[in-house]
């Protein structure tokens, strides 16, 4: 099975490719612009010249069965776009595209090819978050924050909260019925951001700070009188009486953790098997965001 990975940055290097290159029948094949990072990475890997490539045109001769794209969101639209069209069934990190209009495209694209698009939001498939789907959920509050990084409100909900939005949704137990947006934008620079969803039963927080003086990430989910709380993707903490602690393992490596390694998983066996894979309903996620970041830009001061 002859596998392209795009773009060969920290999210590549640290999570993807260690565990692309473990997995049994995997021929990797991989492209960037910059040749000394190309010929480190591949080093790294003892791949071949056959399977280095400094040109997009290059690795799609190579007839590629499955491409993971690592590159920059805004080269996402063209380069999904050349693979799609080429009939490669594609993971792309998230977000698809920064603007709507060219994630709508590329799943409209890949429906009418019927090829395989998967976006990879990986905490769908962290062991944390999914096991808190067997958990009372009258309440989730999701908290993602980072130090000094005010950002472009575009940019921080797309390449950042959009990992807030999908879990959101991830983890509602019903259909959002009210969505409402709040947020602090000064000179052009959003500060911090938080999303309410709402349905029969359920009420849903996302928050991300900018400016917290912590880099952090908390999921809690209760109801019924119990609580869950996962931190750092990393503990679990049960609260019924006395609380109950469970921490990943020594061993367990990052990517599992994180779902990464699930993700990778979970797409590669699909296009063994010759299943379709759809991202429609990644598509709602970007949906809300964009109404994230409408929402964002009435706010004063982001003029």
């Amino acid at each position: 099975m002859k596998v392209g990975c795009i773009g060969l940055g920290d999210i590549a290097r640290k999570a993807y490719l260690p565990v692309l290159s473990a997995l049994p029948g995997v021929d990797l094949h991989l492209h960037t612009r910059t040749p000394a990072t190309l010929a480190r990475v591949a080093d790294g890997l003892h791949l071949p010249a056959g399977q280095r490539h400094d040109s997009l045109d290059s690795l799609l001769a190579a007839g590629l069965d499955a491409a993971f794209v690592h590159a920059p969101t805004a080269a996402h639209p063209d380069i999904v776009t050349r693979l799609l069209t080429a009939g490669v069934p594609t993971y792309v990190d998230k977000p698809l595209a920064f603007e709507l209009p060219d994630s709508e495209r590329l799943v409209e694209l890949a429906e009418e090819r019927g090829v395989s698009l998967f976006v990879g939001f990986n905490r769908r498939y962290a062991p944390g978050y999914a096991q808190c789907l067997e958990h009372p959920r009258e309440l989730i509050l999701l908290q993602k924050n980072r130090v000094g990084l005010p950002e472009e409100p575009r940019s921080m909900i797309l390449d950042d909260f959009v990992h807030v939005v999908d879990t959101l949704r991830f983890l509602a137990p019903g259909p959002v019925d009210d969505v409402m947006v709040r947020g602090r934008v000064r000179d052009g620079l959003l500060h911090h951001v938080v999303l309410q969803l709402a349905g029969d039963g359920f009420t849903a927080l996302g928050v991300m700070n900018r400016l917290s003086g912590s880099a952090e990430e908390i999921l809690e989910v209760s109801g019924q009188d119990t609580k869950r709380q996962v931190l750092n993707l990393a503990e679990v903490i049960d609260h019924k009486g006395q609380p109950t602690l469970r921490r990943r393992g020594d061993w367990v490596p990052v990517a599992r953790q994180r779902g990464i390694e699930q993700a990778v998983h979970t797409f590669v066996e699909a296009v063994r098997a010759g299943q379709l894979l759809s991202a429609r309903d990644a598509l709602a996620t970007h949906e809300l965001c964009e109404r994230v970041v409408r929402a964002v830009q009435d706010l004063p001061g982001a003029a």
